[in-house]
C-alpha cells in the first residue's frame, strides 16, 4: 500500500506550516520572561502577582492538554488545529493591549488554553501525514529541533522585542504568525473528520485535568513559598489523588479520554519516561544560565538572549542532521542515550563555572553540548512515542507526551531552583556574612554548580532508561482497538 504521506503532494507545505504553529506556541513559554519587568512597570504590578503572567500560561496550558488531545480526536485535528490558532491570536491581542494586571492575566490563560488544544493536534497531524520512515524522521527532526530549541530562541525574541520596540510586542507578535499558519492550514493540511460517536469523557476531564492543574500550581508556588508552605502541599497531595482518581476512572471508561493502551507497549512507555527524565534535568539550565548572564556577568537583555543561541543551534544540528538522518538505520535507544550523555557531560562542564569565567572557553562548550543532547534524544522521543499508535488515539498520545514534557519542565525547574537556592545558602553560611556583591555572585553561582551536578545525574538516568526500555523495533498497536 502507498503511504499516506506519499498520496499528499504538499506534505512539505504541511510541516511547514505545523512548525509554525508549534513554534509559535513553544516561545510563548518564555518569550515574556525577559519583558516582564517592562511590563510590570507599565501595568503597576505588584511583586506579589508578577508570577501570574508565566503561571497563568503554564497552569492553563498544562492542565487542559489532555483535554486538548481528546477535542482533536473527537473534532478532527485539522479542526482543532485551526480553533487553537485562532483562539490563540485574539488570546495575544487581548494580552497586547491589556490596561491592567487582571487583563494580561486572564490573556495569558487563554493563551495556555488555546495552546492546549493546538500543540496535540500539531503533534497528531505530523504523525498521520508522514508514515515514510525517512520523511517521518525528516518530519520529526524539524519538530524536535523547534521542540527543544524554541525555548531558548523564545528569550532573544523577547529581550529584541522588549529592546527596540515594547513589551507589548511579544504578545501582538503571535497574530500575524497565526494567521499566516491558518491560512496555510486551509490551503495544505489534509485530515479527516473526527470520530463518528464519539463523546467527551467528562469524569475524566473533571480529574485528569485538575489533577494536572493542581500539580502544576504546586510546583509553581515551591519557589516562592517553600515545600512545607499548606499552598505547596495541599495542591501537590490534591493533584497526585486526583490523577490516581484519574486512571482509575480510565480503566472502566467506555470512551476514556487518555486510552492507557497507549502505554502498555515498552519502547513507547520508555519514550516518555526518557521525556519526563530529560526536560526534568534540561530546564533548569535556561532559568540558571538568565541569571548567571545578566546578574554575574552583566549582560543586557538582548546579549543575554544571545548567549542563548547555541543552544538552539546545537538542537537544530542534532536533531535535523544527525538524528534524523541516523534514525532510519539505528536504534532510537542508542540516539536517545547517546543525547543524554552529551548533554549530562555539557551540564558538568557548565558546573565548573566562576564568577570570573569568559562565553567563549568556559560557557559555550558546555551549551553545545546541551544542545547536541536535546536533539539527539528528543527527536527520536518524538517519533517512537507516536508511532503505531492507533488513529483514533493519535490526539490523546501526543497530548500526554506533551504533559508529560510540560510536567518534567515545571517539576525540574522547582526542584533545580530549590537545590540551587539551598546549596547557595550553606556557601554563604559556611564563608561568612555574603555583604559584597561578589560574595553574593560567588555563593549564587556555587549554587547553580551543585543544581548543573544534579542536573547531569538525572540525565545519565535517563540515558539508562532509553538504553534499558526502548527497543530496536517501532512500538506495537497491541492492546489497540480499531476505530469504529
Amino acid at each position: 500500500m502507498t503511504p499516506a504521506s506519499a498520496a499528499d503532494p504538499k506534505r512539505w507545505w504541511a510541516l511547514a506550516v505545523i512548525a509554525l504553529a508549534q513554534l509559535m506556541v513553544i516561545l510563548d513559554g518564555t518569550i515574556v520572561n525577559i519583558a516582564l519587568p517592562s511590563a510590570q512597570r507599565a501595568l503597576g504590578m505588584p511583586d506579589a502577582d508578577r508570577q501570574w503572567v508565566i503561571t497563568a500560561y503554564t497552569l492553563a496550558f498544562g492542565g487542559l492538554l489532555l483535554l486538548g488531545g481528546r477535542i482533536a480526536d473527537l473534532v478532527g485535528r485539522k479542526r482543532a488545529f485551526v480553533i487553537g490558532l485562532a483562539g490563540f491570536a485574539v488570546a495575544s491581542a487581548l494580552g497586547g493591549a491589556a490596561a491592567g494586571p487582571g487583563t494580561l492575566f486572564a490573556a495569558r490563560a487563554l493563551q495556555g488554553a488555546f495552546a492546549a488544544v493546538l500543540a496535540p493536534s500539531a503533534l497528531s497531524l505530523l504523525t498521520t501525514t508522514f508514515t515514510d520512515p525517512r520523511e517521518r524522521a525528516k518530519a520529526f527532526g524539524v519538530y524536535g529541533a523547534l521542540a527543544g530549541g524554541g525555548s531558548g530562541a523564545g528569550l532573544l525574541v523577547g529581550g529584541l522585542l522588549t529592546e527596540y520596540l515594547d513589551w507589548r510586542w511579544c504578545l501582538y507578535v503571535n497574530v500575524p504568525v497565526a494567521l499566516a499558519a491558518l491560512i496555510g492550514a486551509q490551503v495544505f493540511l489534509r485530515d479527516r473528520s473526527g470520530r463518528r460517536g464519539g463523546h467527551l469523557d467528562v469524569p475524566g476531564v473533571l480529574l485528569g485535568s485538575g489533577g494536572l492543574v493542581a500539580l502544576v500550581y504546586g510546583f509553581s508556588e515551591a519557589g516562592p513559598r517553600g515545600w512545607t508552605s499548606p499552598w505547596v502541599a495541599a495542591p501537590l497531595m490534591a493533584g497526585v489523588l486526583l490523577l490516581a482518581a484519574f486512571v482509575w476512572w480510565q480503566h472502566r471508561a467506555a470512551g476514556p479520554l487518555l486510552p492507557l493502551r497507549i502505554f502498555r507497549d515498552r519502547s513507547r512507555a520508555g519514550a516518555f519516561a526518557t521525556m519526563g527524565l530529560a526536560t526534568i534535568g534540561m530546564f533548569g539550565v535556561f532559568l540558571f544560565l538568565t541569571y548567571y548572564f545578566q546578574a554575574v556577568l552583566g549582560y543586557p537583555p538582548v546579549r543575554a538572549g544571545l548567549a542563548f543561541m547555541p543552544v538552539s543551534v546545537g538542537i537544530v544540528i542534532g536533531a535535523t542532521q544527525i538524528a534524523a538522518r541516523l534514525l532510519p538505520r539505528t536504534a532510537p535507544h542508542t540516539l536517545m542515550a547517546s543525547g543524554m550523555v552529551l548533554a549530562a557531560a555539557g551540564m558538568i562542564l557548565l558546573s565548573r563555572l566562576t564568577v570570573h569565567a569568559q562565553y567563549v572557553p568556559h560557557v559555550l562548550p558546555g551549551l553545545l553540548l546541551v544542545g547536541l543532547g536535546m536533539g539527539l534524544t528528543f527527536m527520536p522521543v518524538y517519533a517512537t512515542a507516536t508511532v503505531g499508535v492507533p488513529t483514533q488515539d493519535t490526539g490523546a498520545a501526543s497530548a500526554a507526551l506533551t504533559t508529560v514534557q510540560q510536567i518534567g519542565a515545571s517539576l525540574g525547574t522547582v526542584l533545580l531552583n530549590t537545590i540551587a537556592t539551598g546549596a547557595a545558602g550553606r556557601h554563604s553560611r559556611a564563608h561568612g556574612p555574603a555583604d559584597s556583591g561578589t560574595a553574593l555572585a560567588e555563593a549564587m553561582v556555587h549554587g547553580f554548580s551543585v543544581a548543573y551536578w544534579c542536573s547531569a545525574g538525572v540525565l545519565l538516568l535517563a540515558a539508562l532508561v532509553a538504553a534499558l526500555t526502548v527497543r530496536r523495533g517501532k512500538p506495537s498497536q497491541a492492546g489497540s482497538k480499531p476505530s469504529a
